[in-house]
């Protein structure tokens, strides 16, 4: 057990601080402000400013407690309570993966397809994002398109369950219907667009995923069988029943699966048009499906786990 030096603030962040780099998390410095000041019910500025400010004995009891939970590598949003994704402070616990900025590009992507299909004079939309987890997809896209209606999708109760407390908090939950079942089959009619963050880590890259990941996060989310592709192609072999006659689809991929997604996209939706969108980092991220009227979709061969 960790035993906090008597003292100020600054000397508690230097001794956090070291504690979290000898255990290997990247930014120490960082974790160990982020935690004190949620202990203190602080901003992290004002620890800058008030860093002479001695510990109640409270106060030093319970940081160490905090230190150790990310000392073991347990990450950081979890220990919080909360993320921030596309400006929304969201509730994050084990129950759900935690969002990751790359997944914003998705929101910008389906953001600018519903602007471009409204002027072209589409007005209602519904979109399903399915494995929605907190749900940080579909209430970004609720916030952002008040006219529209949301599915939010997922298998795990659990996941659901976090996900209706975010869209309650965010005043989204009229808009924003979520429901449990196995990718689109919840869905009770076809929607404009499909949106999903599915899990898409391959088997043989399990080893290599950092520990706040591979021990923390659920691996239900995580796991994308051999290929990485399991539920993507799953995905797309169902969306011809479930998506409208000019709908899109905007799914995340791995870095490397570009081309093997795309040509599953070209296979199953043939005439449609179908890019890839690289993220800010220049990397493959979103596939983009876009069907045209003649474009009917059809059923792809289901790969084992």
């Amino acid at each position: 057990m960790f035993t906090c030096p008597e003292g100020a603030i600054e000397p508690a962040l230097a001794w956090a601080t070291c504690i979290l780099a000898e255990r290997g998390c990247e930014e120490p410095r960082l974790d160990a402000e982020l935690l004190l000041a949620h202990l203190l019910q602080w901003k992290r500025s004002q620890l800058h400013a008030h860093s002479r400010r001695l510990l109640t004995p409270e106060e030093r009891a319970a940081f160490p407690l905090l230190v150790q939970r990310r000392a073991q590598r347990e990450p950081l949003a979890y220990i919080l309570g909360h993320r921030e994704f596309y400006g929304l402070d969201l509730i994050v616990d084990r129950r759900v993966l935690i969002p990751r900025p790359e997944t914003e590009l998705l929101v910008d992507l389906v953001l600018a397809h519903v602007s471009a299909r409204r002027a072209g004079g589409a007005m209602e939309m519904r979109i399903a994002d399915v494995g929605t987890g907190n749900g940080a997809i579909a209430i970004a896209l609720a916030s952002k398109l008040p006219g529209a209606l949301l599915y939010g999708l997922d298998i795990s109760a659990d996941a659901l369950a976090v996900a209706a407390i975010n869209c309650h908090r965010h005043g989204v939950a009229e808009r924003v219907i979520t429901r449990q079942g196995d990718l689109l089959t919840p869905l009770s009619e076809r929607v404009d667009c499909i949106v999903a963050n599915l899990p898409y880590v391959r088997r043989d890259e399990w080893a290599m995923l950092s520990p706040e990941i591979r021990e923390y996060e659920p691996g239900v989310a995580l796991d994308g069988g051999e290929d990485g592709l399991f539920h993507i192609r799953r995905l797309l072999a169902q969306a011809g029943d479930y998506l409208a006659v000019e709908g899109a689809i905007f799914l995340e991929i791995g870095a490397t699966q570009g081309p093997a997604a795309l040509a599953l996209a070209q296979q199953g939706f043939p005439g449609a048009d179908i890019r890839l969108h690289r993220d800010y980092a220049e990397l493959d991220r979103v596939l983009a499906i876009k069907r045209c009227g003649q474009c009917r979709g059809k059923a792809l061969p289901e790969l084992c786990p």
